[in-house]
């Protein structure tokens, strides 16, 4: 049969399908839109409106915070300073000063003071005791040697002269102590105010204590043969005068640099006295690798005026390839342990009777 011929017209099939959509949904759907955006825009005015008034009252504009400062310095260390100025002070205040003294303990401007102002100048102040004796206060203590500016007329009689000559000398030469009180207290602006509770209290010299013992043996003679001389005295020439390489003597990762500029021309060291070491006998020998030392170096060292200053070393040696080397340059001299009482059982026996619970070296062997 003959193919039919084509038609002239086209043919509606009905809605197509276009990606899941039929071409009727589409038309609703833009429609649907269109209402939307519509609303959507009619709405907005309305409901920011609506946000802002019902925001809770005490909600303000956000505030900034700021950054946290450093407190300034409090407590043990401000009372220490303001109490040294205030005896400087109070050391040269005379008459017509009680505003200078006022500065640090306000009732100063009712004092009588008496004596030439600056005719007494305070040297060498400094801390040499600070307690807190209660919140906030603090007691201060403060060392100063006295020396007169202005001296003063001797009196006419000679034998009078004479006796107050001396004891002024003997003042003169002698240190004195001030104690005085301060108060510590945060002020409005948050840092912290400082003011005396009286004037300073002259008092007696802090008590001194007995010297704990050290770890080390008796002083003995440096033998120019110990190889323990020999390191000590080539490290602390090359420390104090330069002459040589410091890092030569230096066991591996220990890291010291010379005083500069050399304060020294040369060294001599007179005396050792060696961790553990009883007796004084000569050694020549070094130990094996690894083996520390603790030992204490008198030494006299020549400075350029040709003056021989004492001087003393608390060193620590490591033993490396036969010879000596300085682990460290210790701050102070090792003390000596105290041995702790031991405690006694709750039974009452003495420690040697209570029974122990420790294994014996045989047993565990």
């Amino acid at each position: 049969m003959p193919d039919p011929e084509p038609q002239g017209w086209d043919i509606d099939e009905g809605p197509q399908d276009v990606a899941g959509w039929s071409t009727g949904a589409q038309a609703n759907t833009a429609a649907a839109i269109r209402w939307t955006a519509w609303g959507l825009l009619v709405l907005g005015p309305l409901l920011s409106t609506f946000a802002y008034l019902s925001a809770p009252a005490q909600a303000g504009p956000a505030q900034k915070k700021l950054a946290p400062t450093a407190p300034a310095a409090t407590g043990a260390q401000g009372a220490a300073g303001f109490a040294q100025l205030f005896v400087a002070s109070f050391i040269s205040a005379g008459e017509g000063d009680q505003d200078k003294l006022a500065a640090y303990y306000p009732d100063a401007t009712g004092l009588r003071l008496e004596g030439a102002s600056d005719r007494r100048r305070g040297e060498q102040l400094t801390v040499v005791r600070l307690r807190q004796t209660d919140e906030g206060i603090w007691s201060v203590t403060v060392a100063a040697r006295i020396t007169d500016t202005k001296p003063a007329a001797k009196p006419v009689d000679g034998h009078q002269a004479d006796a107050k000559d001396d004891a002024k000398a003997a003042a003169a030469l002698a240190m004195r102590y001030f104690q005085v009180p301060v108060a510590t207290a945060t002020t409005a602006s948050g840092a912290s105010g400082y003011s005396a509770l009286a004037m300073p209290a002259e008092v007696a010299a802090p008590e001194r204590i007995k010297t704990p013992g050290l770890v080390y043996g008796p002083m003995r003679p440096a033998l120019p043969a110990d190889p323990r001389t020999q390191a000590v005295t080539e490290f602390l020439t090359a420390y104090l005068t330069g002459a040589g390489e410091l890092d030569r003597y230096l066991a591996p990762g220990t890291h010291l640099a010379p005083v500069a500029p050399a304060p020294y021309t040369g060294i001599a060291v007179d005396t050792l006295a060696i961790e553990g070491e009883k007796g004084t006998e000569q050694v020549t020998a070094v130990p094996d690798d690894g083996t520390t030392l603790r030992l204490l170096v008198a030494l006299r060292a020549t400075d350029h005026d040709e003056v021989r200053v004492p001087l003393t070393y608390a060193l620590t040696l490591k033993a490396r390839a036969g010879r000596w080397e300085i682990a460290s340059l210790d701050g102070a001299p090792a003390p000596a342990t105290t041995p702790t009482a031991p405690a006694f059982p709750s039974d009452g026996t003495t420690p040697s009777m209570a029974p122990s619970t420790a294994p014996t070296a045989a047993s565990t062997s």
